[in-house]
């Protein structure tokens, strides 16, 4: 898994890329958490997201619960067709707010 941290105003653009499972879960993890913790809103853009297994998706749900906590907000955009596809086989496309495009959840 690769990825990509930028941000816009008081946004955190995180873009995860490639494979999220068991072997790089637990850097999303840390990726996600520290964004969290640094009292950003966070938009996750699963665009480029090939693969991702319960881990990835443990690592995203523990993010939104800690955001929750510290009252910030997170949000995924631009999920793939296999992210998506996870995510509404774990009924957590009703979970998470889920933007069509990265510049979707940036304006919402």
């Amino acid at each position: 898994m690769k990825h990509e941290v930028t941000t816009k105003g008081d946004t955190a653009i995180i873009a995860l890329k490639g494979e999220v499972d068991l072997e790089s879960s637990p850097v999303a993890r840390e990726l996600l958490l520290s964004n969290v913790a640094g009292k950003k809103n966070i938009l996750v853009d699963l665009s480029a997201v090939s693969y991702i297994d319960s881990s990835g998706v443990a690592s995203l749900v523990e993010a939104l619960q800690a955001s929750r906590k510290n009252g910030t907000g997170l949000a995924l955009a631009a999920a793939s067709e296999a992210a998506l596809r996870v995510l509404e086989l774990a009924r957590l496309d009703k979970v998470f707010t889920i933007y069509d495009t990265v510049d979707d959840g940036l304006n919402a």
